[in-house]
């Protein structure tokens, strides 16, 4: 298995996750265009319809689930992929190229579609391509392409924004950044989504579903191209002999039979817990963020750009870690680092404290998340569910997800409002310590264990 055919797994899966980047892209780039398309829109002074404009791509990112769900364990992961990359291209252009609120709302909600489809289908693909000692590694590729994608949003935010100078609002209104600037924010999306359909067009279909599908030629030539005729002959063998184990109609009652019940418990925990830890707070209400930490506009665009950074590196700190220190590890160290630092940060700001305290307790936050929960839930959810139902598990869990990350987005400013910036870290803080319990006593490790084996040890446990 060391002589599997590593350039050929990286490329497809880098194509794979480029969906994942434009997830990133799509996800944050309207935190830098926020403060200007709320004065466009005329809802500056409208928490409601400023939660809207932020949440409202979370109804198609459940949309997108929803479609995985049904359709990825019939018509297979990459065709969905490719839809994906329609969406992302439709969304890029249209919310920029929009003058009316609802239209703006329409297109976020398409993109969002994209997202749900890509964030389902993308490290699922990756995980049933990648042999089991590097899997970890090549899933976490996904999360680097979302940080990239998240970074390269808010370097494309920071360039296109001119400087804000004091000026009356009726003039700031007139300014290039909030007639024009925000839109361009959009539309340089449109470059990487028109890539990311060309290059899914090339690649092979998931040798997983193919043998689910009863394709086994065509999967043993992926097979083959990935570790050559033995590694291919062997994987098959074992793929029929745990498909035919669990053969039967694949209908949505199967999630609750007694040998996937548990696995799908874990997966939605995890999925949620993920969202609720309260990170994607920073990078989708930065402004808020920054601002009660004494920043402006200007150094708001900056300082996202740090956060964006800081994300990059231990994402990368991650991927080297992932198949070594191990999954489990990793999750139970971000979820007990990120409460204690939520508590530190509640204090400061209980106490009135500002300024560059508050930015590198923020920034730490986001270095613990980026090494641990953000690659790692992915790497788990890829990896926990049974081959005959994977696709629709993990579109289950991928819902739960984007229902857990609207609900946190939608009610942030209500709870900012009515508890304030410290309440809402502490509050975060007691969640990161439920899901540390969650995570000690349900999660197992799955690290160097293939598909077939994490789904064989999960069905003897039978947990729950």
């Amino acid at each position: 298995m060391n002589d599997f055919n590593k350039l050929y797994v990286l490329v497809i899966a880098f194509i794979s996750a480029l969906g994942g980047l434009l997830f990133g892209y799509d996800w944050v780039v309207i935190g830098g265009a926020k403060p200007f398309y709320e004065l466009f829109f005329g809802i500056d002074d409208v928490a409601s319809l400023q939660g809207w404009a932020v949440s409202s791509a979370l109804i198609g990112c459940i949309i997108g689930a929803v479609v995985a769900a049904l359709f990825s364990d019939k018509y297979g992961r990459k065709p969905l992929l490719i839809v994906a990359a329609i969406l992302f291209i439709i969304s890029a252009f249209g919310t920029g190229v929009t003058n009316g609120f609802t239209l703006f709302i329409l297109y976020r909600i398409i993109g969002g579609v994209g997202i749900g489809l890509a964030s389902t289908l993308s490290p699922l693909y990756i995980a049933e391509i990648a042999p089991a000692r590097y899997r970890g590694l090549f899933v976490s590729l996904n999360q680097l392409t979302i940080v990239i994608g998240i970074l390269a949003a808010q370097v494309v935010n920071l360039n296109i924004a001119e400087p804000i100078l004091d000026e009356p609002s009726s003039q700031l209104l007139e300014s290039w950044n909030v007639q024009v600037g925000w839109r361009w924010m959009f539309w340089a999306e449109l470059f990487p989504a028109l890539f990311f359909f060309i290059c899914m067009i090339l690649v092979p279909e998931s040798p997983r579903f193919l043998a689910k599908s009863n394709q086994y030629a065509k999967a043993k030539v992926v097979l083959d191209k990935i570790g050559g005729r033995e590694y291919a002959e062997l994987q098959l063998e074992i793929i029929k002999g745990v498909l035919k184990k669990n053969e039967g109609i694949l209908k949505l009652k199967n999630l609750l039979d007694v040998k996937t019940r548990s696995m799908i418990f874990i997966g939605i925990g995890l999925a949620v817990f993920q969202q609720w830890c309260g990170i994607n707070i920073i990078f989708n209400y930065a402004e808020e963020i920054f601002k009660s930490a004494g920043y402006g506009i200007n150094d708001m665009l900056i300082n996202i750009v740090f956060t964006g950074s800081v994300n990059l590196i231990f994402t990368l700190l991650a991927m080297r870690t992932v198949d070594s220190f191990g999954r489990r590890k990793l999750m139970l160290l971000g979820s007990g680092g990120l409460a204690l630092i939520y508590i530190f940060l509640g204090g400061l700001l209980f106490s009135n404290v500002s300024g560059w305290p508050i930015l590198i307790l923020i920034l730490m936050a986001i270095a613990v998340y980026a090494m641990s929960l953000a690659p790692v839930t992915w790497v788990l959810l890829s990896e926990i569910f049974p081959t005959r139902i994977r696709g629709l598990a993990m579109a289950l869990a991928t819902l739960f997800l984007w229902l857990a990350s609207f609900l946190l987005t939608f009610t942030f400013p209500i709870l900012n409002a009515v508890l304030g910036a410290t309440g809402i870290y502490l509050l975060y803080a007691f969640i990161c310590l439920l899901g540390y319990f969650f995570i000690k006593i349900k999660v197992p490790e799955t690290t160097n264990k293939s598909l077939e084996q994490i789904e064989l040890e999960l069905n003897e446990k039978s947990i729950v």
